[in-house]
Parts: C-alpha cells; sequence; structure tokens
C-alpha cells in the first residue's frame, strides 16, 4: 500500500506550492480579501495568467470545453495549496477562471449554448440558490414550490444565504415539483433569470466572515420548461452530488491549506520569540500545541486524499465525505486557534492572517451541512448498515 501522492500529484503540488510562495502570500502584505465579490481586476487578471501558463485553467471543467479536467483528488491537491494564503476570496475566489457550477454540465445541447458556454467566457454568472429561512442543513423540507403551467413553471418561494447572488444573472434555483416525492424525486433544478418579473433581491445578510449573501423571494416567477436542467424530479440527487464535491475540497482541503500555514506561523513565531529569557518553542505547552496540530492535520490530510481519490475511482463516498467535513473544519478551527494563543496579542491584529482565518473557517462548519447535523446522517447511515450485516 503506497500512501504516496502520484508522482505527477507531487510535482503539481511543488509547482503550485511555488506559485503560492511567491505571488499570493507577499500579496498579503498589500492586500486581503474581506467582503463581497472578486480580488479587484489589477490584481486577479495577472494571477490569471500565470495560472493560465501554468496550465491550470477551469480546473474542473471536461477538455472538450476548454478545461483542464482535472478528477477531485488533483483539485484537493491544488485547493489544500492555495488555501495556506489568504489573499483570495475566501467564497467565489477566481483564480482559475470563471467558476463553473457543475450542475450546468448536465444541460442539454440548446441549454450549454444559452448557459455554459457564456459562463464559461466569462459572460454570464449563475449563483447556486438551495438554502431556505427553515430548510438550511435539511434542504429536503425545502418550501420553494415550481408548479407546472402550460409550457412553464410557476416557482414561489424564498432562498436565504446565497452567495454571489446580487452579481449573477441567472440563479439555479432547486424548488419542489412533487410535495409527496420530494427528495426521492421530487426536486427540480431551475435557470432562472434574476431580472424576471417577480425576482426580488430582498437582503443582503452581513456576516462575521466579511461577506453578505442574499435573500431572494420568488413571488409568481414565471420559468420556462425549457429551463429545467436535468429531468424534473432529478434536482436534488445533482445537487448532492455538486455539494459532495464541494465538501471534500472546500470543506476539506481548504482547511487543511488553512492549518499548515498557521501551524508554519506558529513554529516560526515560537522559536523567534523570546520570554523569560527563552523561546517560546521550549515551553512545554507551545510544544504540546505543536504536536497536537501537526498530529491532527497529518490524520485530515490522508482522509481527504483517500475520500478524493475514492471518488475518483467512482466509489461511494458520502459517509467519507461527512467524515471529511467534520474532522478538517474542526481541526482547522483548533489549529488556528491555537496559532492564535502561541502569537498572542500579535495574533488578534489584522497585521497577521489568523483573525481573517479565524473568522472564516467557523463559517465551514456550518454551510452546505452543519457538522452536527452531518454526525446524525452519518450514525443513521452507519447504524442502518450494520443492521444489515
Amino acid at each position: 500500500m503506497d500512501f504516496n501522492l502520484p508522482e505527477d500529484l507531487q510535482l503539481l503540488k511543488r509547482t503550485v506550492r511555488r506559485f503560492v510562495d511567491s505571488e499570493l502570500i507577499p500579496l498579503e502584505r498589500t492586500y486581503r480579501h474581506d467582503g463581497e465579490g472578486p480580488m479587484p481586476e489589477h490584481l486577479l487578471k495577472p494571477l490569471q495568467e500565470k495560472t493560465k501558463g501554468m496550465g491550470l485553467w477551469l480546473l474542473d471543467v471536461p477538455a472538450e470545453y476548454g478545461g483542464a479536467g482535472l478528477g477531485l483528488l488533483a483539485r484537493c491537491v491544488i485547493h489544500e495549496e492555495i488555501w495556506r494564503s489568504a489573499a483570495l476570496p475566501f467564497r467565489g475566489q477566481e483564480l482559475f477562471g470563471p467558476e463553473v457550477r457543475p450542475v450546468l454540465f448536465h444541460c442539454n445541447d440548446e441549454q450549454k449554448e444559452r448557459f455554459l458556454k457564456p459562463v464559461l467566457r466569462g459572460a454570464m454568472r449563475v449563483c447556486f440558490a438551495q438554502t431556505e429561512p427553515d430548510a438550511g442543513s435539511d434542504p429536503a423540507s425545502m418550501q420553494t414550490r415550481a408548479m407546472r403551467h402550460g409550457d412553464d413553471f410557476i416557482l414561489n418561494g424564498t432562498k436565504r444565504f446565497i452567495t454571489g447572488a446580487g452579481r449573477a444573472d441567472y440563479a439555479q434555483v432547486m424548488a419542489v415539483t412533487d410535495l409527496e416525492k420530494r427528495a426521492r424525486g421530487g426536486v427540480t433544478c431551475f435557470l432562472v433569470n434574476l431580472k424576471s418579473p417577480g425576482v426580488l433581491l430582498e437582503r443582503q445578510w452581513p456576516t462575521m466572515m466579511g461577506d453578505a449573501p442574499w435573500q431572494i423571494v420568488f413571488d409568481s416567477v414565471r420559468v420556462p420548461a425549457a429551463n429545467v436542467v436535468g429531468k424534473v424530479g432529478e434536482g436534488f440527487s445533482l445537487a448532492q452530488q455538486w455539494i459532495q464535491e464541494g465538501r471534500i475540497k472546500g470543506h476539506g482541503a481548504r482547511p487543511l491549506g488553512i492549518a499548515e500555514r498557521a501551524l508554519e506561523m506558529m513554529i516560526d513565531y515560537s522559536r523567534n520569540r523570546v520570554t523569560f529569557g527563552r523561546p517560546l518553542a521550549e515551553r512545554q505547552a507551545v510544544q504540546f500545541m505543536i504536536a497536537d496540530s501537526a498530529t491532527e492535520l497529518h490524520a485530515a490530510r490522508l482522509m481527504v486524499y483517500e475520500c478524493a481519490w475514492r471518488h475518483d475511482c467512482g466509489e461511494d463516498v458520502r459517509n467519507l465525505s461527512y467524515m471529511v467535513k467534520i474532522t478538517c473544519t474542526e481541526m482547522a478551527s483548533r489549529v488556528v486557534d491555537r496559532s492564535i494563543q502561541v502569537h498572542g496579542g500579535i495574533g488578534l491584529t489584522k497585521d497577521l492572517p489568523l483573525e481573517w482565518w479565524y473568522r472564516q473557517i467557523r463559517s465551514t462548519r456550518i454551510t452546505e451541512g452543519a457538522t452536527e447535523v452531518l454526525r446524525w446522517r452519518l450514525a443513521q447511515n452507519i447504524l442502518k448498515s450494520r443492521s444489515r450485516e
């Protein structure tokens, strides 16, 4: 059994690390994204030209559409490295090209011309709208309804905490089309023009992370049946496929990068900071924090790599993806917290990226499935499988 990454991915990891060390981390001295939207164009464009030159463009987009077509493990390796820097927007970063929701790859040929290709060109933005005021970690209980009316569907409901809605042209909206089936064949994905009559971007929700996701109200919005993605009733499964990948990459690999850099900073500072005549690195309390952080990070990395590899092999990784999110988000929270503690007062300042990571990583324990809910689901699945043995 070989626990090393394949040689090509080791090379990829080293290449991206050099880019991060030379281009992104130095940028933190003058810029740290702490708000809505992408990086300013004068900063983003030069970085994008460099990632293009490295062959890292549209990472998850199939080669037939001009993308790199990378598997999930390769993308996890990349994201682990880039999140060692705090220079990029935590949400909606476009370092590797326009953000493309994988649900769009389920468009039919006509829809690909209208939606997918414009998004790939950067001519259109699409946000993802599933969460509701009373249906966050339990999307199966969503209340937004879509009723068939001739060649259209009539859409009614409210979506909350929708990132990027203020900049989007369309929203991928998940709505109930069959009240009896619901998540088991009764939820459909619609591409909704956000300029349609009846669409109201009602308010924003400013958060501790610096961004302000939107609340969208759909009041008898007429959506053409031609804007249904996939088949009527299969929207929930399409959304869960995308969320599962995001759970592994965004809530697994990203915390790895954050934790690694926080640990690096903890080690460097403890060696240089002298108190009472001795470096902090000689204090057992600090040594324990370093040892615990390194141990937890190592275990989490192995879990992420295994989960991504099994996903690429076509295996069902639902339970493992739950473990990944629970383990990695909570691990990174602890490591960043320890790093702040070792840095003392300077760790609380905005001169260092630690306070930014502290706020950002806190959100990952809630978004796209609170860790308590995932523990509950995981336990249910384990108990159910054991009962069949």
